[in-house]
């Protein structure tokens, strides 16, 4: 993937460095925020330091609490297993939200990714990446699909299951733990049973 993308200009003039996914490629549980945050514009992972009632980085210390990162490994380098993370768009301006080109822009990565990756379950974090993977991924209609609301629940969908979650920065304490019991949940179950996979 392009680190040099020149498709977004004003992006070009604003970030540190294209942040492009980061993960196990062979993950089951793939996370979609919307943009990087100030932290991931530096490291080049994404959600790094997305904090949240949990803690500087709320994303992290969920993944920790689920087995899928290694509490011991560093900061701009965590260690995760079954997760991939990504965002809707790969570039960041301190000022604002992408706009919806800047996301089309991206479009075509995060395509790539989800169809290299072949996850199991779609994590949306946040608003926006529950309306764009929701639009594209299941049969209901976006006008149906909101935050807090859908938070924690699952979503069937074409091919994936979603479940949403209200963006790390943005959860109580009663928020983060629902999420946290309701995923752990689900991987207790059989959720591979959509694409019959084998157990890795």
């Amino acid at each position: 993937m392009d680190e040099e993308c020149p498709n977004c200009p004003a992006l070009c003039e604003t970030r540190t460095q294209v942040v492009h996914g980061y993960g196990d490629v062979g993950a089951d549980f793939l996370f979609v925020g919307e943009r990087p945050t100030a932290q991931a514009d530096e490291t080049g992972v994404p959600f790094a330091g997305a904090g949240g009632s949990s803690g500087d980085d709320g994303l992290r210390r969920m993944l920790e609490r689920l087995g899928l990162c290694a509490v011991d490994s560093p900061a701009d380098r965590p260690a995760l297993e079954n997760a991939y993370l990504t965002n809707l768009s790969r570039c960041r301006d301190p000022d604002r939200r992408p706009t919806d080109e800047e996301i089309g822009n991206c479009e075509p990565y995060l395509n790539a990714e989800i169809r290299m990756i072949n996850p199991e379950i779609l994590v949306p974090v946040g608003e926006r990446a529950l309306a764009e993977l929701g639009t594209e991924y299941t049969t209901t209609p976006a006008d149906d699909l909101a935050l807090p609301d859908d938070h924690a629940r699952r979503i069937r969908g074409r091919g994936f299951e979603l479940v949403p979650m209200i963006d790390p920065r943005d959860q109580t304490a009663e928020q983060t733990q629902a999420w946290l019991e309701a995923f752990v949940e689900l991987m207790a179950s059989d959720y591979r049973q959509t694409k019959g996979r084998r157990n890795r």
